[in-house]
């Protein structure tokens, strides 16, 4: 097998697209990317399209604006991981040399329904069932909101500590103009704001929104022959779904055994990472995925964040573009959009937001079900 390298990445802005279609912002995300690579859609020989609740085969309604040029394309839900699922998919196609060029795409349009039922698409009814749709018995902020109260009750950590992710997050995304929200915030803010499910309040929580992203992942040879620099090479991906042994499995004891297999894929350890993207629905997610993707022991999570470790500039910074919480989590493009920003970094191109002299990333995403998915990329 060879490596799979980067040669393009392409997104638009996470927000509101009411007037666009899911095909209308798929479409403009894979010529950004094909643009980035040089490249243009007849060269792509591959292509699979992370969404979720986007109706039947989305990615080929894709395929249909750009041209029919008769490529597979393969469509893929698997929640908050599809867009992740799909990079990790073309990255493995040109690994294997089953193919040379692939490209990666996830869509998402939450503010609109996502079809079935009598209600008007984007009415508040239509988005009462997505929501009821998305959270099966439980909704998301409940469950997480008990997390962070079992944090609370084992290591004595408190709602300021979470709020502080949140704060870091939305700095981030101030110097972020993909980013769904660009406003600061301090702890005080909120804690005064909505309150969601006890103890956490609309900032702890990510925001609902539109979006696409895209990559497109070629051989080594090809991006040599392309005079791409620098060479962005994904050096591990790692995917595992949850052992059910004692009890349900954690998507904290998944991260861990996931990226414990991409340290060995890469032959890389903590101490190697330059920056991390990681799946940041709520705020003690990041706080949790910090332990175990092994920069700091079990209980110290909340201490990264207070002292800025985690921030731009300080020793690992976590969600450079704002985040799940800030840049937005539209779902099927979120995973590609993690790797948007990890290219961007790498290249250095993200302006004020640049983590100085990086060269090795780690991006992060879980899905519901129990599925995690990790990724390394690497510059020379």
């Amino acid at each position: 097998m060879t490596k799979a390298a980067v040669a393009g990445v392409g997104m638009l802005p996470f927000g509101r697209h009411r007037d666009r279609t899911l095909s209308d912002l798929g479409v403009e995300a894979v010529l950004a990317a094909l643009s980035d690579a040089g490249l243009a859609w007849r060269d792509v020989q591959l292509m699979y399209c992370g969404v979720v609740g986007g109706g039947m085969t989305p990615g080929t309604g894709i395929g249909a604006q750009l041209g029919q040029t008769g490529l597979p394309i393969i469509n893929i839900d698997n929640a908050s991981a599809s867009g992740s699922s799909a990079f990790r998919e073309a990255s493995l196609a040109v690994a294997s040399g089953r193919v040379d060029v692939a490209a990666a795409i996830g869509v998402g349009k939450l503010s609109q329904s996502f079809g079935g039922g009598s209600a008007r698409p984007g009415s508040p009814e239509a988005r009462e069932g997505n929501i009821r749709r998305m959270q099966g018995v439980m909704p998301p902020a409940g469950y997480f909101a008990m997390r962070t109260r079992r944090r609370m009750h084992d290591f004595g950590s408190t709602i300021e500590q979470f709020a502080l992710v949140s704060v870091k997050n939305h700095k981030h995304a101030s110097h972020n103009p993909f980013a769904q929200l660009q406003n600061e915030l301090t702890v005080e803010e909120i804690a005064h704001a909505r309150m969601i499910a006890d103890p956490l309040t609309v900032p702890h929580c990510c925001p609902m929104g539109d979006g696409a992203a895209a990559a497109v992942v070629v051989s080594e040879e090809r991006a040599r022959q392309l005079g791409v620099r620098p060479l962005i090479t994904v050096e591990a991906s790692a995917f595992r779904s949850g052992i059910y042994e004692n009890g349900p499995p954690s998507e904290a004891e998944t991260t861990h055994l996931t990226a414990q297999e991409a340290y060995a894929q890469a032959g890389l350890g903590p101490d190697d990472i330059d920056l991390v993207q990681v799946h940041d629905a709520f705020t003690v997610e990041e706080i949790e995925y910090c332990e175990q993707l092994g920069f700091c022991e079990v209980g110290e999570g909340e201490r990264m964040v207070e002292n800025g470790d985690t921030a731009i500039g300080g020793r690992i910074p976590f969600s450079t573009d704002g985040g799940l919480l800030a840049r937005g989590h539209p779902l099927g493009p979120t995973g590609l959009a993690q790797v948007w920003e990890t290219v961007q970094q790498l290249r250095g191109l993200s302006g004020p937001r640049q983590v100085a002299g990086a060269r090795v990333g780690l991006v992060h995403m879980v899905g519901v079900g129990g599925v995690c998915i990790v990724h390394i990329l690497k510059r020379p």
